[in-house]
């Protein structure tokens, strides 16, 4: 089952099967109860990202690994070297997604490879597989600026509460 024409011909069985995975997915929760959320203290709020900058960029490109997904326009070391050309216009795609919260349809598609859960499974069983999405690096990349101002703005915040709760207890004693 590891060649080429077999893989393929075992293709359509593999989208059906990933398929019913995600079909069931709401019927496998709807029992679950709904998200709740607490509200942020007064005056903490994330109104909108701060504008990312060529430096953020181009430093986050630098960092990525050499990997390649076939989801990707261009491979990650065409990007490397291609970036302090480019980087006017990946900052100006980002910054508008992050400000309009919409991302480009491509930034959501994946590229799906089904792989054999454990060793010894049945190979010709679909249930014996998982599928491994690989995503566009250029999403990875925004992901990753993402989580970098999110951790900026709650270490902030945690560092502005901790210094209230340290004053309140000195005041205290």
């Amino acid at each position: 089952m590891n060649d080429l024409p077999s893989l393929c011909a075992f293709w359509p069985q593999f989208s059906q099967s990933f398929a019913e995975k995600v079909a069931s997915v709401p019927l496998n929760t709807s029992d679950a109860p709904p998200a709740s959320f607490n509200l942020a203290r007064p005056g903490a709020s994330l109104r909108c990202f701060s504008p990312l900058t060529t430096d953020d960029v181009i430093d986050a490109v630098r960092r990525l690994p050499d990997k390649f997904s076939a989801a990707d326009p261009i491979p990650t070391s065409v990007l490397k070297q291609a970036i302090d050309v480019i980087v006017p216009f990946v900052v100006e795609l980002f910054n508008h997604s992050l400000s309009e919260g919409h991302f480009p349809a491509v930034f959501k598609e994946a590229f799906v490879t089904p792989v054999v859960k454990k060793p010894g499974l049945d190979a010709t069983d679909t249930s014996s597989y998982r599928p491994i999405s690989n995503l566009s690096v250029l999403l990875k990349l925004l992901e990753r600026l993402v989580v970098s101002h999110l951790m900026k703005y709650l270490t902030s915040v945690f560092e502005h509460h901790f210094i209230e709760l340290v004053t309140q207890k000195v005041r205290k004693n």
